[in-house]
């Protein structure tokens, strides 16, 4: 185990922007915890592209959205990498592009409990982890919020209620965090290519003042230095990586 090595757990890294957050983090000097849902295959990717590279990262499933699950992630994580030092939550559920009337109740709840409730399940396990009130040496965490909190989503009602609520957990909680050693910011995408945003005929990116859609590195390049050194004075912020839309 490398001494005093920086730790940091990513939720949904098997894919997206997760996977790049991932292998950025790694570059970065951090050891990572690349956590899945269903695609084991993928997630070990991730874990291989790391480790050819010199990094040191594992594969852990957890359903953020279950507690226990939450808790074992974390476990994991140490057993296997060392003290976790960041978390960056990115793990979220979209659901299904219908109108707000025909969504069922059970995919209203199931959207919440990963998009929102499972951010603030990994929040409060990291801060048993980190947080210099339980003996731990303070850290930074990370939400993936997304511009449709403020713009709205078509049909996708929940998902838009849940990353805004994201936004409003980073800026409360970086008040109630901050005298515990941790830092909480978010970061907020755009238009991602490779996300839900086909572009097939370029429309989508002339809409963008910079001329293209974001890409999933373009957002972890924005996660890593809000996780760094460089970032040390700042918490409660939302970073836009829309390309100025």
């Amino acid at each position: 185990m490398a001494k005093n090595q920086p730790v940091c757990i990513i939720t949904g890294a098997s894919r997206g922007i997760g996977a790049a957050t991932a292998r950025l983090a790694a570059r970065r000097g951090f050891a990572v915890a690349v956590n899945y849902l269903r695609n084991e295959s993928a997630a070990r990717d991730v874990v291989r592209t790391v480790e050819a590279e010199k990094g040191r990262a594992c594969a852990i499933q957890a359903d953020v959205s279950e507690a226990a699950d939450v808790a074992r992630l974390f476990k994991a994580a140490v057993a296997e990498l060392g003290p976790v030092t960041a978390l960056v939550n990115n793990a979220a559920e979209p659901g299904s592009r219908l109108p707000i009337d025909q969504i069922s109740p059970d995919m209203m709840r199931r959207v919440l409990a990963v998009s929102l409730t499972g951010p603030m399940l990994c929040i409060a396990e990291a801060v048993r982890h980190m947080s210099t009130t339980h003996g731990g040496h303070g850290g930074a965490i990370v939400n993936i919020s997304s511009q449709a909190a403020k713009t709205g989503g078509h049909l996708l009602t929940p998902y838009v209620g849940a990353k805004a609520g994201s936004e409003a957990i980073t800026n409360g909680l970086a008040r109630e965090l901050g005298p515990a050693g941790i830092r909480i910011n978010a970061v907020s995408p755009g238009l991602i290519a490779g996300a839900a945003w086909p572009d097939k005929d370029g429309a989508r990116a002339r809409e963008i003042p910079l001329g293209r859609l974001g890409t999933a590195d373009d957002v972890a390049e924005a996660v890593m230095w809000l996780l760094s050194p460089a970032a040390a004075y700042v918490t409660g912020a939302v970073i836009a990586v829309t390309g100025g839309r």
